[in-house]
């Protein structure tokens, strides 16, 4: 039948690619106006969401566990939710997410949760549940106080972004990874915080230089692709397939010679060296997970620091989540930092002053899961040698990992930048005459 078609209209094979192409082009130029109709009215959508910087004052005497934390994370963050296609196509809704900082502004350290305005409340009387002393109070957003940069501009700026250095689901050390030292009822001067080295550089630093810290957070709604069946598998079913896989050469299938059970019986020779890699990645599977992305900007004005000053600085702030690495398993890694590795990559300046800029627009619009269309997408090796499209790489983190990533230090951090509320702050009796 074909090769009549082909005699009667007497058509070559380049004649016959055209008319197959012609026939087939539809199919992706669908997809793609789907895909651009989509984001834009996603884009539509989040710019009508209003947000409000909250910073929460931590009291003096802070003696609960980062597990308090985590309650907060689960009860506040964790939107779980289903969109179908009107709600995620039509009307553009995303997935909400929240942004959780830590900063340091000429030493004085400040912990800021930035959430949509109709999530307020919940925040605060979440935050209040967990942390009865502590006081929320809504802020100006600092991100504003430094002038976009220019490459003769008045601030030095370097950024880079975290992620996992490994698979999703092994997890880095956690606050439980440090014994039971950080269980409440524990005396604070025997607690081993994570946290509190972070917390004691930021305190240090002088005045004119400034370190940004940003978590951004949303459900977890990330799918991996499954090479044996070609779908796509949600975090738990994906861990699964990883423990399958790297528990392969030590699993041996016999028959069970049981005529009431199966005919197939699995037995798992499980090495020492594997044991802690299978307990870890097991009880990650039971937690609660987000969506997570991780970006970290250093600052510093020039009329107060020198670039050895300023390149000190970018060298230590790479080291800060240090603390969290266990090699055997995985650790925090980072990526997309503004710098090139070699002069010949970027010999006008042009492309790293770009870079700079899109690092400080991302981070003050806290744009990890929807970022313009020119930055979604991986350019080909070659333009990226010169001119790298730093797409953001979000990961995924369970609510314990979080919780260690970003907590409240008790008083076994005495770092004298770091703002506490000295009294208690008690609601009034609902009894008062009015």
């Amino acid at each position: 039948m074909i090769q009549d078609f082909l005699n009667s209209h007497n058509l070559n094979l380049l004649q016959l690619l055209i008319v197959a192409v012609g026939y087939l082009m539809p199919i992706p130029l669908g997809f793609l106006a789907v895909s651009l109709w989509h984001h834009y009215r996603q884009e539509r959508f989040i710019m009508g969401i209003k947000w409000v910087l909250l910073e929460i004052q931590v009291p003096r005497d802070v003696i609960k566990s980062p597990a308090a934390m985590e309650l907060f994370f689960s009860n506040a963050l964790y939107h779980q939710s289903f969109k179908g296609f009107w709600e995620q196509y039509v009307i553009g809704a995303p997935w909400m997410w929240f942004s959780l900082e830590i900063v340091s502004i000429d030493g004085r350290v400040h912990f800021y949760i930035r959430t949509p305005t109709r999530i307020r409340n919940l925040v605060e009387t979440q935050i209040y549940a967990q942390y009865p002393q502590s006081k929320v109070v809504e802020v100006d957003d600092y991100v504003w106080n430094v002038q976009q940069y220019k490459k003769n501009g008045d601030w030095n700026v370097w950024g880079c972004e975290f992620n996992k250095l490994k698979e999703d689901f092994l997890p880095f050390k956690t606050y439980k990874g440090f014994g039971d030292d950080m269980k409440t009822g524990i005396k604070e001067e025997f607690k081993i915080d994570p946290i509190t080295p972070m917390v004691e550089f930021l305190g240090s630093i002088p005045r004119g230089q400034q370190v940004w810290i940003q978590i951004v957070v949303r459900q977890s709604i990330k799918k991996y692709h499954n090479h044996h069946t070609g779908k796509h598998m949600d975090f738990t079913e994906a861990a699964s397939s990883y423990l399958d896989t790297i528990l392969a050469d030590y699993t041996k299938f016999n028959e069970s010679g049981n005529p009431g059970g199966p005919a197939i019986a699995k037995q798992t020779f499980l090495p020492e060296h594997l044991k802690p890699v299978v307990t870890a990645i097991t009880e990650n599977m039971a937690k609660i997970h987000f969506d997570c992305g991780i970006r970290l900007i250093a600052l510093a004005e020039k009329k107060y620091h020198t670039e050895d000053q300023f390149n000190n600085l970018r060298r230590d702030v790479r080291l800060l989540f240090r603390q969290y690495a266990q090699p055997s398993i995985n650790e925090l890694w980072r990526i997309n930092a503004t710098q090139f590795d070699a002069p010949w990559s970027d010999p006008t300046g042009l492309a790293l002053t770009k870079i700079k800029k899109r690092m400080l627009d991302f981070y003050r619009m806290r744009t990890f899961f929807h970022p313009p269309l020119q930055y979604n997408m991986e350019y080909p090796k070659v333009f990226s040698l010169f001119f790298p499209s730093n797409k953001p790489k979000p990961f995924v983190i369970s609510n314990e990992e979080l919780a260690t990533l970003f907590h409240f230090p008790g008083m076994v951090s005495e770092t004298p930048s770091f703002k506490r509320i000295e009294s208690k702050i008690a609601k009034p009796p609902s009894d008062l005459p009015i």
